[in-house]
């Protein structure tokens, strides 16, 4: 076995030696302190790049022309979601926001198919009023709303929005399966007053 030296003299005299070494690096040289004192338009120069800091890089970031928010096993029935996403799908997201808001005070129906009673409204012969699957549209087209105003979008649009069926857990004692529903919704810039 080879032995170490543990000599704390000579870590003393290394530790001597880097720190000398760091201190002539700091330094400036004597050249530069002579021409400190003179004033040529060189010098001038010289002194100006090594004043000012640079500055950092500013790094654009890539401009989107989509704004898009997801729920994943939100606890709504896939039935309701889906006929909400065809209820929304191709209006303003603050239209969309008022309609399902007038869901909530039973004052709108949401169109859906099936052995449902009919409701009054424009082009609606069956639907209901989903309030927990309204009530987390809601939040979820708040959230689009802040993403296309954050990526600058102008007329924000509601261009695709769908919903699947998501994980099912079993409920207490394994009776029951939960409804689980996953949720997309995408919105783009529309130009007004465009051709048709």
């Amino acid at each position: 076995m080879t032995e170490k030296n543990y000599n704390p003299q000579q870590k003393e005299k290394k530790a001597m030696k880097k720190q000398e070494e760091i201190k002539k690096m700091e330094e400036p040289k004597p050249a530069e302190k002579k021409n400190q004192g003179s004033s040529t338009p060189i010098d001038k120069e010289k002194k100006t790049d090594v004043k000012t800091p640079e500055k950092p890089k500013v790094v654009e970031k890539p401009k989107k022309t989509e704004a898009v928010v997801r729920g994943e096993n939100i606890p709504i029935s896939t039935k309701h979601s889906t006929a909400v996403c065809k209820f929304i799908n191709n209006k303003r997201i603050e239209d969309a926001i008022s309609d399902l808001e007038q869901v909530m005070r039973f004052k709108k129906s949401v169109p859906m198919k099936g052995e449902i009673p009919h409701r009054k409204g424009k082009g609606v012969m069956s639907g209901k009023f989903p309030q927990r699957a309204v009530s987390r549209f809601i939040i979820l087209l708040k959230s689009l709303a802040a993403n296309s105003n954050y990526n600058s979008l102008e007329n924000p649009v509601i261009t695709e929005a769908v919903a699947n069926i998501g994980e099912r857990p079993y409920g207490r004692f394994g009776w029951v399966r939960k409804k689980r529903s996953h949720v997309r919704i995408t919105a783009k810039s529309k130009k007004i007053g465009g051709k048709k």
